[in-house]
């Protein structure tokens, strides 16, 4: 049993550590039920009738997260009324959602004071019934002035907002959170907010949480400004679409979280058609429960339970922490106890203790590797490349100001069709979303040309030791590991210098090596 947990003071080391209490967390992946014909508009009944299905499964799971001790529980984006909805069609879904931090209102004891609200109702009684903090999405409405307030110029022209909304309501059955995402992804039915919010809502167990909503993770309002507010639990509800080798939902999820220093409590869609799936609860010092289903496999949901430390520096609660109950589900490698660590303050050597690495000595060095690079596509961006030759060897790519260094060495060689290279970015991505970025990033190619260098890749057999460095201009600097079967391991060591290089090195592989990557924003740049 973990008893402390380590403050940031920043993304890869520890400052100290201070007595805390812990809390039950759940995540549900939900393989939601859609409408067959989204951009036709419908009655008010028959857009209740169909998310009352999707609500009727939310209710299941409330019930059994609630038998298991769970204390707060996230639900994914678009769960309950789906997606590929036109600004018409999805009228019929909306609910008048009022701003907690305006008035105080319990929809399943207060039913009356608002019309047209059974989806919040239902999501009030849910939470209230199993008395536990609940965090939902749903298709929001808001009134405004079109074209009589020079103020308000942003209304559209059939005078009212429709935002894709998180909500959140307390373990009786409050509504204590709204939140309008931000950063919307090609969601014709949803307006962007007026102006960016960063909400936040308290809880008795844990402290402060902040809300997000998925393509919000990329950006810095919300994400990395609710962060730099202190905000250290942060519940995203997502619709997030599997992009290999880089962009897999639960690799960001995990990325962000250990890349900022966050709980991130992380619950996504399942549909194998959409290529949506990937889940988790995620603590800075491992992924403490987390779900990647891989096609083929039966398409359900998944319930994820886990004991989670509170990470919340403006909380200073107190009480025992009490044994982990219910299902934890860890797909990931990685073993504290075999790491070499520097402890500080009253840490002990047990998992979910935030640590700080020490850096293993380096082996005698190796004649850096010259060969010719190449740019191929990756995630539609133009990366400079070197192919790794042989076994082991050290090379280096640039690509503006940014340089990629690899040391490395197969410790189980895959087969002669495994190549692999190291790739760098530095630029604008523009497809899909418009962000700036510096990225170093070691592949596996999907096949034995160089071409294929960039391309979705799931399965790998080589395993490898290796420690991949980059001098960033940007702290949001984000790591990850993925192996084969696109599952996480937790690196071997994680560092950052005073003058931006970060540095990753593993060892030991659980399974071949897909992707190790560090994934640095450059949000300074974004409106460049």
């Amino acid at each position: 049993m973990c008893a402390s947990v380590c403050s940031m003071m920043n993304y890869f080391s520890v400052r100290n550590c201070a007595s805390v209490s812990s809390y039950m967390a759940a995540v549900y992946e939900h393989r939601v039920i859609l409408n067959p014909e989204p951009h036709l508009p419908q009655s008010r009944a028959a857009a209740l009738k169909h998310m009352q299905s999707n609500l009727d499964v939310y209710e299941e799971q409330a019930k059994r997260a609630s038998q298991e001790g769970v204390q707060i529980l996230v639900f994914p984006e678009d769960g309950i009324h789906g997606f590929n909805f036109s600004r018409t069609s999805i009228s019929s879904y909306l609910e008048t959602v009022p701003d907690p931090r305006q008035e105080n209102w319990n929809p399943c004891t207060e039913p009356g004071r608002y019309n047209n609200t059974d989806v919040l109702q239902r999501l009030s009684c849910m939470a209230r019934r199993y008395s536990l903090y609940l965090v939902a999405n749903m298709a929001g409405l808001q009134p405004c002035p079109a074209g009589t307030d020079p103020s308000s110029s942003s209304c559209p022209p059939d005078a009212r907002w429709q935002f894709n909304t998180d909500v959140v309501f307390s373990s009786d059955g409050q509504l204590v959170a709204r939140y309008h995402k931000q950063n919307l992804y090609f969601e014709k039915a949803f307006d962007m907010p007026p102006s960016p919010e960063l909400i936040t809502f308290d809880t008795p167990f844990a402290g402060q949480f902040g809300v997000l909503t998925c393509f919000d993770l990329m950006f810095h309002k919300p994400a990395v400004a609710l962060v730099e507010r202190g905000v250290r639990q942060l519940v995203y509800p997502t619709a997030w679409m599997n992009q290999l080798p880089l962009l897999a939902a639960a690799q960001f999820q995990r990325a962000f979280s250990q890349g900022a220093g966050v709980t991130l409590l992380a619950a996504n869609i399942r549909s194998d058609e959409l290529g949506m799936t990937g889940s988790g609860i995620f603590t800075p010092a491992s992924p403490l429960a987390h779900h990647h289903a891989r096609q083929g496999q039966p398409e359900e949901g998944r319930l994820l339970v886990a004991r989670v430390p509170v990470v919340d520096p403006l909380w200073s609660g107190t009480g025992e922490v009490e044994e982990a109950a219910g299902e934890e589900v860890a797909e990931s490698g990685g073993d504290w106890s075999s790491w070499s660590v520097v402890e500080s303050g009253h840490c002990q050597q047990e998992q979910n203790c935030v640590r700080s690495i020490t850096p293993a000595p380096s082996p005698p060095p190796r004649p850096v590797t010259s060969s010719p690079t190449f740019h191929s596509s990756m995630m539609y961006d133009p990366f400079t490349f070197i192919l790794l030759p042989a076994v082991q060897g050290q090379l280096s790519v640039c690509q503006g100001t940014l340089c990629c260094h690899l040391e490395y060495r197969r410790s189980q060689p895959g087969g002669d069709g495994e190549l692999y290279a190291l790739g760098a970015f530095a630029g604008t991505h523009t497809v899909n979303g418009r962000y700036a970025l510096q990225v170093c990033a070691l592949v596996r190619c999907a096949g034995p040309e160089a071409t294929s260098c960039g391309q979705e890749v799931e399965e790998a057999e080589s395993r490898m030791d290796f420690l991949l460095s980059g001098r960033f201009e940007t702290p949001h600097v984000y790591p990850s590991l993925v192996v084969s079967g696109v599952k996480l391991e937790q690196p071997r060591r994680l560092d950052r210098t005073p003058t931006g290089t970060v540095t990753m090195a593993h060892s030991n592989m659980a399974a071949g090596l897909v992707t190790a990557c560090l994934y640095g924003r450059m949000h300074h740049l974004d409106q460049v």
